[in-house]
């Protein structure tokens, strides 16, 4: 008679287990990327570990390569340093092949080639893949076409009245900073300001509020005052 009380506890039992398998929407624990696939997960957390110095190491190692390359940029052509960073990765591979060839010679070992195992990775870009960056990108792309569009021929008066005031203090910038100047200041702004808000936010984000709603008051009244804009909001 206990059998089949076990028969008809089983099916409860295998869809109260069944029932649990099923993630919470978004997929994921709540420290991972929410709403991105595998390779989008990986490649913004990434990222965003850079930029917030998760490993200290590799976030200087990073910095402090990018930031000597755009000094050299500002001292030198491209050219040159370009130059000089092949001639330089050439002399450190050409030194090491020597010495291992020395070696073996020496020892009498038949290690081969001490880039072997580098030389036989599959470095080829699959078609699949190819097209999968070609589409991001056209994602992109399209909407900065639509963006550029939707701003030159004047679709909302006040967006390209934005753009003009922007470009306009731009070339003050301009006249005081070249592009590497600028690269420069980018670079240490991205590996400083997330860091700096990440440790005082609750300070940052009231102050960012107070300004946010004061500039909003002040596009209100000037969407007000623009002819064709009050009659198009109210519509």
């Amino acid at each position: 008679m206990a059998e089949p009380s076990a028969a008809t506890q089983s099916p409860s039992v295998s869809s109260s287990s069944s029932g649990a398998e099923p993630s919470a929407p978004g997929g994921g624990s709540p420290g991972s990327c929410p709403d991105l696939g595998a390779k989008s997960c990986g490649s913004s957390c990434a990222v965003h570990d850079l930029i917030f110095w998760r490993d200290v190491k590799k976030t200087g190692f990073v910095f402090g390569t990018t930031l000597i390359m755009l000094l050299s940029l500002a001292a030198f052509s491209v050219i040159s340093v370009v130059s000089y960073l092949i001639l330089a990765l050439l002399s450190v591979t050409i030194s090491f092949r020597v010495y291992k060839s020395v070696i073996q010679a020496v020892q009498k070992s038949e290690e081969g080639h001490p880039f072997k195992a580098y030389l036989d990775v599959d470095i080829t870009l699959s078609s699949e893949a190819f097209h999968n960056y070609v589409n991001a990108a056209m994602v992109h792309i399209n909407r900065a076409l639509k963006l550029i569009i939707r701003l030159f021929l004047v679709e909302d008066l006040v967006d390209s009245l934005k753009l003009a005031v922007f470009m306009w203090l731009m070339t003050y910038v301009g006249a005081v900073f070249n592009g590497i100047t600028l690269l420069i200041l980018a670079e240490l702004l991205i590996f400083s300001v997330p860091i700096v808000y990440e440790k005082y936010k609750t300070q940052i984000d009231h102050y960012v509020g107070i300004t946010r709603d004061q500039t909003k008051s002040i596009v209100e009244k000037i969407q007000a005052k623009l002819p064709g804009i009050a009659k198009k909001k109210a519509e």
